[in-house]
């Protein structure tokens, strides 16, 4: 059975303004997704539906097989765990652990049950040292990580991550890229939404992009850096396949592992190639 699913789904704002046009897609569980597309390709009119912030114009949006449209946001939160791009701007309690026990305490846990899933919550993503801290007080990072912490919590079999790397530097990509595998490696499915190309060559093996409301491509990201259409839809080559494909013979062996430059140039100098 699918985790989530979109079928035909369309979506029309106040105005006249079509932001989905019959998109359908499934993510089955275990899976680690990545939606990408430009600015106004209608990404973040997806993720309102899926959380059913909104509702769908037509068509249907399925959680476990089910529809959602008799289902509250809060309901929906059960099973799907949003991080949302500013984190920060939902975090309003004094402590990390107090703001990571807050929805198991709405969900009717007590104090002490919600207080021991939030540090189990803390634990996986290797911040129980930060529980007693003001999250506001914390750096970028950090704070992303108490937002993952806080979806976690509620034991969700989807987790969405929108754009998690804005505002980031590389060392700190770097470490949520090694969390999000740990994540998922542990048995969460993702969906990852994201402008960093880096992040996704190196994270998702699928990828769902897309254009002016309409789903334009759905499959391995290793086709996706093969096709064509690539600046069409507003995206741009990893930087280390660009280099890559600037030295003959040296693309191959970037395919057969996206994001592995430097192994790629050691393995193609072994070969005798030349740089």
């Amino acid at each position: 059975m699918n985790l989530l699913a979109f079928e035909n789904v369309s979506f029309t704002y106040p105005g006249g303004v079509q932001a989905l046009q019959e998109v359908s897609f499934s993510i089955e569980k275990g899976e680690f997704v990545a939606l990408i597309g430009r600015n106004g390709s209608g990404k973040t009119t997806i993720l309102q539906n899926v959380m059913n912030l909104q509702e769908p114009t037509a068509g249907t949006v399925k959680i476990r097989g089910e529809s959602i449209r008799s289902k509250g946001p809060a309901r929906v939160a059960e099973t799907v765990g949003y991080v949302f791009q500013h984190p920060d701007r939902q975090m309003f309690l004094p402590t990390v652990l107090e703001e990571v026990a807050y929805g198991p305490r709405q969900q009717g846990l007590s104090k002490e049950k919600a207080f021991e899933k939030a540090r189990e919550a803390l634990e996986k993503v290797e911040i129980s040292h930060l529980a007693a801290e003001y999250p506001k007080a914390l750096s970028r990072g950090e704070i992303q990580r108490v937002a993952i912490a806080i979806v976690l919590a509620l034991d969700p079999e989807l987790v969405i991550l929108d754009e998690p790397t804005s505002g980031q530097d590389g060392a700190a990509t770097g470490e949520l890229l090694k969390l999000l595998k740990q994540l998922h490696q542990a048995g969460t499915s993702i969906l990852l939404v994201t402008h960093d190309m880096e992040l996704l060559a190196e994270s998702a093996p699928r990828s769902i992009v897309m254009a002016g409301g309409r789903k334009v491509f759905d499959g391995m990201t290793k086709e996706l850096f093969e096709n064509p259409s690539c600046k069409e839809w507003g995206l741009d080559l990893p930087v280390w396949l660009e280099i890559a494909r600037e030295v003959e013979g040296l693309e191959n062996v970037v395919a057969e592992e996206p994001g592995s430059l430097i192994q790629a140039i050691l393995a193609h100098q072994e070969r005798g190639g030349v740089l």
